[in-house]
């Protein structure tokens, strides 16, 4: 039966319906039945609960000596979101937070994911990995509809950090992506991840950090938006998305997510690895008080890190990492170096570091004092 919102969907003018019927979209399902089968029940498996970003599941850094099959559960949940006071957006979801979960595995192991898509959804949806071979990523072997769940099985043939995103065909691919469908996987290198001179390196925390432009509508009178679901918000979404300004640059899927209450959190000494994404925009991360200590800007752990980053860049549709080593306590801005998306638009995160202040590294002299204008500082003036 064609439903309301199935008829709004087809008046916006989208060529392949994507609710509730089987659409042969992801640039178009392949038939891979005929392929040999692969036996690989020599091979250990163990099972990941992925959890909410920031934060990342248990995992070694150094890999055991043969690969595993690691196996995950992902729901893809539609769900509406406050972005920021007042602005509401029509979210689609990898297991309900935006940006979807850290996966982590190791270079040789397989990866394993059960997706399912809640038949409380209207839409289609599949998951495109940067980090696999052949088939769109999987995105043409995994679509699913409604109350249907799927399983893809690829090997992770590189190490470093990659996007993942929906990619359910035409229109709808930048549609999901800008609407929170997209996370980052992290394939480390079996002996785990190495410095500039091959020598080893190990982190102390972790955190993912997934940065996301959003595309809310307004009203004439300038309010935002506010839709029944998501098949309603796609006209006057797509609108706003055709003019590539965002209404809202956030980290962790709304303005905010990551301060306050909910900053990160370091020791002084700890070696912290930030892995950052963008699934559809160029972005330029900088630690406020710190610097990348060593960073994959490309995010590919086979290419030496590059050393004492004060901001680095992450292309659009890709994930990097950088490793710092705090060295003093207090608060640090972790922004968008953009500074308008940082502080007018979201993109801003805060990690408060624990520790003793150490006056070698930087002292206030004098603090601040009046002084007389007319007899001090006039070298200062133009």
């Amino acid at each position: 039966m064609l439903t309301r919102r199935a008829a709004l969907m087809g008046a916006a003018g989208i060529a392949a319906l994507p609710i509730l019927a089987k659409a042969t979209n992801a640039e178009e399902i392949m038939d891979t039945s005929m392929a040999a089968p692969v036996d690989l029940s020599s091979l250990k498996r163990i099972k990941r609960k992925l959890v909410r970003p920031p934060m990342v599941h248990e995992h070694e850094q150094v890999a055991p000596a043969e690969p595993r099959v690691v196996e995950f559960e992902m729901q893809i949940v539609e769900k509406e979101m406050e972005v920021d006071n007042g602005a509401y957006l029509q979210a689609m979801t990898f297991n309900g937070s935006v940006p979807g979960p850290l996966m982590v595995v190791h270079e040789g192991d397989y990866v394993e994911l059960t997706l399912f898509n809640s038949p409380d959804n209207l839409m289609q949806h599949n998951i495109d990995f940067h980090a696999a071979t052949g088939a769109l990523g999987g995105g043409s072997l995994t679509l699913v509809n409604p109350g249907e769940k799927t399983t893809l099985r690829f090997k992770a043939t590189r190490p470093g950090t990659f996007v993942y995103h929906c990619a359910p065909g035409g229109p709808m691919i930048p549609w999901h992506v800008v609407s929170g469908m997209a996370g980052a996987i992290m394939v480390l290198p079996r002996d785990g991840l190495h410095d500039h001179e091959g020598k080893p390196v190990r982190y102390d925390r972790v955190y993912y950090i997934g940065e996301n432009d959003f595309y809310i509508p307004k009203t004439e009178d300038g309010d935002y938006m506010r839709f029944e679901d998501v098949a309603e918000s796609y006209p006057d979404t797509l609108e706003v998305m055709n003019g590539l300004i965002p209404s809202h640059v956030v980290f962790n899927g709304k303005v905010g997510a990551l301060t306050g209450d909910n900053a990160l959190t370091a020791y002084q000494g700890e070696k912290v690895l930030f892995v950052h994404s963008q699934a559809n925009r160029d972005t330029r991360p900088h630690l406020i008080g710190g610097h990348g200590d060593l960073v994959w800007e490309r995010g590919k752990f086979n290419n030496p890190p590059e050393r004492d980053l004060e901001t680095w860049f992450i292309a659009g549709g890709s994930a990097g990492a950088a490793l710092y080593e705090f060295l003093q306590p207090g608060v640090y801005a972790y922004v968008n170096h953009n500074l308008i998306e940082a502080v007018n638009l979201g993109a801003t995160a805060h990690v408060v570091v624990q520790g003793d202040w150490n006056n070698d590294l930087m002292e206030q002299v004098q603090a601040p004092t009046e002084y007389n204008a007319a007899y001090e500082g006039k070298t200062a003036l133009p």
